[in-house]
């Protein structure tokens, strides 16, 4: 399941969107503005904006990220618009019968996340 949305992130409504019931792990990795963006102003808020088909570039990772693991499910949502400093900013969780194929193919979307074309950020600052 992929989703693009403006709504805040609910991690305790997260585990229940991902299939479990062959899976002896699942797991989930939030993505958060922080503070300090390794400038010497603080971040008040970034703005993301899906510049384009944000939905089929999350499908074409979820694609990748079930091909190369052994997954029952895989979870990709991405919030769009002005985010707080601690706000969730995305959420990649993988199901797998083993630990390893979840905690790898977890990292390998975040790693994917990342690198999106589709999403465009601007950061705001403390003057």
């Amino acid at each position: 399941m992929v989703t693009v949305t403006n709504e805040p992130i609910n991690p305790s409504e997260a585990y229940g969107l991902i299939a479990k019931k062959v899976s002896g792990s699942v797991v989930l990795h939030y993505a958060v503005v922080k503070e300090n963006m390794g400038v010497e102003k603080l971040t008040t808020c970034i703005d993301y904006r899906s510049e384009g088909d944000t939905e089929g570039e999350l499908a074409r990772i979820a694609d990748d990220l079930t091909a190369k693991w052994s997954l029952e499910d895989v979870l990709l949502v991405r919030r769009t618009g002005c985010l707080d400093v601690g706000d969730i900013i995305s959420l990649v969780a993988a199901s797998s019968p083993n630990s390893e194929d979840a905690f790898e193919a977890c990292k390998y979307g975040i790693s994917r996340m990342k690198k999106m074309t589709t999403i465009k950020k601007q950061e705001m600052y403390s003057k």
